[in-house]
């Protein structure tokens, strides 16, 4: 298959012209790759289960992985669900159109082949203008998973997805880096007390304002059993990783720590990152170092990568998947990373970079 490329200069200016074919290709059961303010996604029609099945085949990706359906506005919703609970409707008033994904009972119309056999259906609205006006000229609901290989660190740019979908896929729109760099919040509303799969940029804080009562499933927290039936993307199989070995440091009361780690955290993993480091460097491994700006100074063996700065946990957000496929190129062997505080946006970096890691966690 040849893989179409096409670039959109100015994504707050679309013009409908620019989108057409790409509507089309969706239309009648082809791919394409898109841009969301998340990370690009892999889109099909929610409503044909063979477009589906291609998206599977494309990733490579399980099939009982469900996959989140794309709408452009709130009465695209409707036809896909049983009902909109009190907890859900709450929800998207407050954070759509945004990186938020809400799971319903789901209607009739969606086939199994989209869910993962599940009697749930997963709902986003994304904020990004060419997501939102290529789903609205598509007419149907687009079933979108990162466009990436399965297991892979998602893609916040088009060259990323070139470099996994090329041949796979019907078109890949180009139209820049994405803002945010992680994949969208789940919260699952079908029960009475609505439940986080996945965290993201609207955070376990800000949704606990908004609903007051809201649980955490337990495979945010840790490994999921292979016999778990996953109710949500990334919550049973390994996601996000690089191809070499990623060994996360943690400082062992970091989980639940203010925002900010205090110095003499920071300092203790980085002596242990360095000498984790070293050992390998020294049986002849190429062995990367991902640090923040903070710490970029105590590092002086390796392949060091700053991923951001303490202070700005969405420039860490942004920074994780191009560091891990930057990596990937320099065929990097063995990764030692740093850790961050888990509160706020810290959460969804922690989620990321554990499950990439295997949970494979040094505590120190």
């Amino acid at each position: 298959m040849e893989t179409k490329r096409i670039v959109i200069k100015d994504r707050n200016n679309v013009k409908e012209e620019e989108l057409l074919e790409a509507a089309e290709i969706l239309r009648r059961g082809g791919l394409v790759a898109f841009p969301t303010e998340t990370v690009y996604g892999l889109g099909g029609n929610a409503l044909d289960e063979r477009a589906a099945g291609k998206i599977y085949a494309a990733k490579g990706r399980p099939s009982d992985n469900p996959l989140i359906a794309h709408v452009s506005c709130e009465s695209e919703v409707e036809p896909l669900v049983k009902e909109i609970p009190e907890a859900g409707l709450r929800l998207m008033k407050a954070f759509w159109p945004g990186p938020l994904t809400i799971i319903f009972p789901k209607s009739d119309r969606v086939p199994s082949g989209t869910t993962g056999g599940l009697d749930t259906v997963a709902v986003r609205m994304p904020d990004d203008p060419v997501a939102s006006r290529l789903i609205s000229l598509a007419g149907v609901p687009v079933a979108a998973p990162s466009a990436n290989i399965s297991g892979r660190p998602s893609p916040t740019t088009a060259d990323h997805v070139w470099q996994d979908m090329n041949g796979r896929i019907d078109m890949i729109i180009d139209s820049g880096a994405v803002g945010i760099g992680v994949e969208s919040t789940i919260v699952d509303v079908s029960a009475p007390v609505p439940a986080v799969l996945r965290p993201g940029a609207v955070t376990m804080e800000m949704l606990r304002q908004e609903l007051g009562e809201i649980t955490v499933d337990p495979a945010i927290l840790g490994p999921v059993s292979a016999d778990v039936k996953p109710k949500a993307p990334g919550m049973k199989y390994k996601h996000y990783a690089p191809k070499a070995d990623l060994i996360l440091v943690e400082p062992k009361e970091s989980p639940g720590s203010p925002s900010v780690m205090d110095k003499a955290q920071v300092e203790r993993m980085v002596d242990k990152v360095q000498i984790l480091a070293k050992k390998r460097l020294e049986e002849g491994h190429r062995v990367g170092i991902i640090c923040t700006d903070e710490s970029r100074h105590s590092y002086s063996e390796g392949l060091i990568r700053s991923i951001g700065t303490r202070e700005s946990q969405e420039s860490v957000a942004h920074n994780l998947y191009a560091v891990l496929r930057e990596f990937d190129e320099l065929q990097v062997e063995y990764i030692f990373s740093e850790s961050f505080a888990e509160d706020h946006l810290g959460q969804a970096i922690m989620n990321r970079l554990s499950k990439a890691s295997g949970y494979n966690i040094v505590r120190i």
